[in-house]
């Protein structure tokens, strides 16, 4: 997920879905859990209605 999460557009969370195969809330809690442990900063933004994710800060 980080090499999708490091594009300047980050990543859907259905491009995420697809790209491991895990359910919505799987996807999110990976980025809400163990990217930010490893010191990964998750931002999100929402444009006309699709979230995207993205890391802002890398360790």
């Amino acid at each position: 997920m980080v090499p999708q999460l490091s594009k300047p557009n980050g990543a859907s969370l259905e491009a995420l879905m697809t790209l491991t195969g895990w359910q919505a809330h799987s996807v999110r809690g990976a980025l809400a859990g163990s990217l930010k442990r490893k010191g990964h900063q998750i931002v999100s933004d929402k444009t006309d209605g699709v979230r995207r994710y993205r890391i802002a800060v890398t360790p």
